[in-house]
């Protein structure tokens, strides 16, 4: 690893390679992401289309587009791309054009969820190899007969057919990741007699006759196929099975294998699939690894590749020819320009938060907590980093006061003084970061310390200055007298929600905020309640379970870390009560006195609760006005934004600061266009 710039030079990542008689210009490649940008009928749009040129514009060498569904009857999402039909072809040439403006290559993935269609949305049938159960969804799943799994089959071919008319330089098998092709190959589901079951060949069977109808048909088009190297699960198939489909699908023709892991039949074995931040970085190269080593044709493989770094140790020890990348791509789409030195500015990494994954299950449009600007017409390298282009900053600088050396406060200043106004900051605390440290104080959330350290690392380069210890009253601010105020001032803990005069004076009571930030307050041995199990709960009881505390979790709503993506939820939930801790749900505090509480349950009933040494309350944070008031009482412009205007994750935070930031400049420009 060598250093260009002072960014991170990624020899092996930078070379380029060959997939078919595609040559890539890197080693780069844009998983396959769901986007739900599209109209509700699946056609692509203007928003399909910039999103996916911007990466482009990044530097990847190929992308792989969403999963288009292959039948009208398969439906993933409301707003999933489509493949199934003529009239999907001029949109899809469209995005393919923006696409290799910008010298990618582009390969569309199709797939067919089978088992895993949900009948919520668009009324979808789950059919599959055999009699099963959504594990997502508890809905019955429908056999296939063999003349419904021909029909799928050709229909693959024409939508492939339809992708290469469409301008695509190849087409992807969606095989792994617990979809159709994937039903077929594991004996865990496919518990079919006929000569789609049983034997390896016989469950091989339908993923290799479809393969072999696309080559015949289609023999100049590349042909990749992604597979899941382990299933994670017992009773699925082995890694030889998985060696053995690979070399078979080699000689079949395919031009490459695409390695993920996984399935997304639930979240205990999605995360595999979708990694939460506890997992290793390039989780699935020791997977990847032996396939590589098993065929001759390039490998290319996903899992958790955040930095450069990642990517590039993925190459050094043979695991695959090409790296996926998939979130990191949602959090930057000039991850690449920014890796090879071609961007002066620090890559903005993923924190596997799975807020983008969650909004899919949701059926909301694809969002990042880290870059709240994607897609919209905001995300570009211009808003990105104003800083780096002289087009974007103004002319007629004006006087910014940024009231809060937070997150968002820091993200609202990095972006008005990249597009050229005199930026201050005031903080009253003695050091920045506002909530930041309680962020990353519990197991597994170091990996959210980017959200705050691509951006501090900015508004150092930008020279914006801060002054600590301010307190801002309108006295102070009638004499700085900036032109606009931008309130990040954050929010406060709120107080216990119940009386706890009458509990017993050996119990301890404290906010979740200050055992975050000292947690050996509570001693190994002793034991908690806490009162409230949202995020900051949940990641309490974490944080004092890993350190052999006893831990009670109280929630008033069905479950706790609501705001979590599920596939992080889970496995958190899971780690905390194996680690002994209790978890009430629809329970709330009625009355506490000596050393219990008293709690009325949903069903009508009351149970009383042993305390502990420690009552830790959870209940979520109120707005702090406080800047807000002396911005009115001064006569200040001023807009508040994060916490201060109402709290929420880092998403609504920084889209907050980043949206705002652009308006305060869009209004100084415009006040300009009217006084000239």
């Amino acid at each position: 690893m060598a250093t260009l710039g002072g960014i991170t030079s990624c020899t092996r990542l930078a070379q380029p390679g060959r997939i078919g008689r595609m040559r890539l210009r890197n080693r780069v490649v844009m998983a396959p992401m769901g986007t739900n940008y599209s109209t509700s009928d699946g056609l692509s749009t203007e928003r399909d289309k910039m999103y996916y040129a911007e990466r482009a514009r990044g530097g990847v060498a190929m992308i792989m587009t969403e999963a288009m569904v292959v039948t009208e009857h398969a439906r993933p999402h409301h707003n999933s791309l489509c493949c199934y039909h003529d009239r999907f072809i001029p949109g899809l040439a469209s995005i393919v054009e923006a696409i290799k403006a910008h010298g990618a290559y582009v390969c569309g993935q199709l797939n067919h969820r089978g088992a895993l269609l949900r009948r919520s949305v668009l009324n979808m049938e789950p059919v599959g190899p055999s009699s099963w159960k959504n594990p997502n969804t508890g809905d019955s799943v429908r056999p296939l007969s063999i003349p419904e799994i021909t029909e799928i089959q050709k229909l693959f071919v024409a939508s492939a057919r339809r992708l290469m008319q469409a301008g695509y330089d190849g087409v992807e098998i969606h095989a792994g990741n617990g979809y159709l092709f994937q039903q077929f190959f594991t004996p865990r589901i496919n518990k079919r007699t006929d000569l789609y079951g049983g034997s390896f060949e016989n469950r091989a069977r339908f993923l290799l006759e479809t393969v072999d109808r696309l080559k015949n048909e289609l023999a100049d088009f590349p042909l990749v196929v992604r597979l899941s190297a382990t299933e994670f699960a017992d009773g699925g198939y082995t890694q030889d099975d998985i060696i053995e489909l690979s070399r078979r699908l080699e000689r079949a023709g395919v031009a490459a294998l695409d390695i993920s892991g996984g399935s997304n039949e639930s979240p205990q074995l999605s995360k595999y699939c979708i990694q939460p931040p506890s997992f290793p970085r390039a989780c699935l190269a020791p997977y990847s690894r032996p396939i590589k080593a098993a065929v001759s044709i390039p490998v290319l493989v996903a899992g958790r590749l955040v930095d450069p770094e990642d990517a590039e140790s993925v190459l050094a020890q043979e695991a695959a020819d090409f790296v996926s990348v998939g979130r990191a791509l949602y959090t930057d789409p000039h991850w690449c320009s920014k890796a090879f030195g071609q961007v002066d500015a620090p890559i903005r990494k993923c924190i596997a938060c799975n807020v983008c994954f969650e909004r899919l299950t949701l059926e909301k449009d694809v969002a990042c907590v880290h870059n709240p600007v994607m897609g919209t017409e905001f995300e570009a390298l211009e808003y990105a980093e104003p800083h780096l282009s002289h087009a974007s900053r103004t002319a007629h600088p004006n006087k910014v006061l940024v009231l809060g050396a937070g997150v968002s406060g820091v993200e609202a200043a990095r972006v008005l003084a990249g597009r050229g106004h005199r930026v201050e900051i005031w903080e009253k605390a003695a050091s920045p970061g506002g909530q930041m440290h309680l962020a990353v104080a519990a197991p597994d959330k170091r990996e959210v310390e980017p959200v705050w350290s691509y951006r501090w690392q900015e508004l150092e380069t930008l020279r914006v200055r801060i002054n600590y210890n301010v307190q801002a009253s309108a006295a102070a601010l009638r004499e700085y007298a900036p032109d606009f105020v931008v309130v990040a001032t954050g929010a406060r803990p709120r107080p216990c929600p119940f009386d706890t005069t009458r509990l017993d004076k050996s119990i301890t009571v404290a906010h979740a905020w200050e055992i975050l930030l000292a947690p050996e307050r509570v001693s190994p041995g002793s034991s908690a309640t806490i009162i409230g199990g949202g995020m900051v709960g949940i990641e309490t009881a974490d944080l004092l379970t890993v350190r052999g505390i006893q831990c009670t979790v109280v929630e008033t709503l069905r479950t706790v870390a609501e705001g979590m993506a599920r596939n992080n939820r889970m496995e958190l939930i899971e780690r905390v009560q194996g680690r002994g801790a209790q978890i009430l749900t629809e329970a709330r505090v009625s009355n506490a006195e000596g050393t219990y509480l008293e709690l009325e349950r949903a069903d009508g009933t009351t149970t009383k609760l042993h305390i502990g040494d420690f009552l830790i309350t959870a209940i979520g944070p109120a707005p702090d006005h406080e800047g807000a008031q002396a911005c009115a009482d001064a006569g200040v412009a001023y807009a508040l934004v994060g916490d201060a205007n109402k709290p929420g994750d880092f998403m609504s935070c920084l889209r907050d600061a980043w949206m705002v930031a652009l308006s305060v400049d869009h209004r100084f420009r415009q006040e300009l266009k009217e006084t000239a």
